[in-house]
């Protein structure tokens, strides 16, 4: 799950990130957004705001239908790399030289929950350009960082839009800017705001000071449950492969491969198959906090066994004892690599914990792998 293709699942939590900026880029080069110019086709942008330096597109804080298809179909995958909004600078309601200005990604399920987030305020949302991925990503990667967030306040001409001098960011962009160096390059403050843009509220009642609980990253079961059906689309090919390569090894036997063999255990291969993998992108990263070992790898592999276990008191796995073993080796193989491919996804997990993870686990998938297809084919041969 990397940052560029949205594998991570930060961006799809309910961060607080900056909105469009008042002058979005285009592909030709950069370009100031102003209502003569602006993309009305867009159904957020509800009209204009006049300020010194030229029309504002406003946006409205109310998602429709379409904005919530866009959502379901993002989490499963689908265009996520083209999910995002113009960059530049945006209006929320009708804000003035003194309203607060928030900053965010131009992913656009991060920039819709902003902007829904901060229904009946007054503010300015300046989104950077951060090739449409979600803050947290971004912030790693450094397209949400100091250079892109000086270069949009000077795009936007901020200076004169706003008489203060402060930007209240995201927190989980802090990784990727240096408030120091905002504060020489361009005069405005960082101000470094709650982690879910739910806080938002809170935040600037509380004279904009940001609680030990606002600071705080939730994974709660549904938080990993919603990042699933990504995973789940993602590894569909894998799922693909090992059901095809199962099925013609079920058919080799002494006198070669009997397809009509492989045709009588494709029904049940598919099914058991299917449920590992159900088992190790969906039951684990849900079960997460819940199962023994720390490795997500291992913790897939308990899942994949229970399942196993399961199956084989169901007579749903091979009544002969090599097949039996091939599926004991198999089932919690595949689990284990489902599960591992979360670690992506998790705020339990860093760069060089998946590294090490890997480098333990890849060679017990693989071993396991191998030695379940030696197992089923022997079944038949022995």
């Amino acid at each position: 799950m990397g940052c560029a293709d949205q594998k991570c699942r930060c961006g799809d939590s309910n961060e607080l990130v900056s909105l469009q900026l008042k002058n979005p880029i285009s592909e030709g080069g950069d370009k100031s957004v102003t209502s003569e110019n602006a993309p009305t086709s867009e159904r957020y942008i509800i009209g204009s705001i006049q300020t010194p330096a030229g029309n504002i597109p406003q946006i409205s804080t109310q998602l429709d239908w379409i904005d919530y298809i866009g959502a379901i179909r993002v989490r499963w995958g689908m265009k996520r790399d083209q999910y995002r909004v113009n960059p530049g600078l945006y209006a929320v309601g009708t804000p003035n030289e003194r309203s607060d200005v928030f900053v965010t990604a131009n992913y656009k399920l991060t920039f819709d929950t902003v902007r829904k987030n901060i229904a009946g305020l007054d503010a300015w949302v300046l989104v950077l350009d951060t090739k449409g991925i979600n803050v947290w990503c971004a912030a790693g990667k450094g397209t949400f960082g100091t250079d892109e967030l000086v270069r949009r306040i000077r795009l936007t001409l901020l200076e004169k839009i706003v008489i203060h001098r402060r930007l209240v960011l995201p927190q989980l962009g802090a990784t990727g800017v240096a408030a120091h160096l905002v504060k020489k390059a361009s005069g405005f403050t960082v101000l470094f705001g709650p982690i879910r843009a739910s806080d938002i509220r809170p935040f600037i009642n509380a004279n904009y000071k940001v609680t030990k609980e606002m600071r705080q990253v939730n994974f709660g079961w549904y938080d990993r449950l919603i990042l699933t059906p990504n995973d789940f689309v993602y590894g569909f090919r894998y799922l693909l492969a090992v059901v095809i390569v199962y099925i013609i090894l079920s058919g080799v036997n002494r006198s070669g491969i009997s397809f009509q063999m492989a045709a009588g255990n494709a029904i049940a291969a598919t099914v058991n198959i299917a449920l590992s993998y159900f088992a190790g992108i969906v039951l684990t990263p849900v079960l997460l906090p819940y199962i023994p070992f720390r490795m997500f790898a291992f913790k897939g592999y308990v899942v994949g066994l229970v399942l196993a276990i399961v199956l084989a008191l169901y007579n749903m796995l091979s009544t002969n004892i090599l097949g039996m073993m091939s599926w004991f080796l198999l089932l919690p193989a595949i689990s284990s690599f489902m599960a591992m491919n979360f670690t992506g996804s998790s705020t339990y997990t860093s760069l060089s914990g998946v590294k090490k993870e890997m480098k333990i686990a890849v060679p017990i998938q693989i071993a396991s792998v191998a030695m379940a297809a030696i197992l089923l084919i022997a079944k038949n041969v022995i």
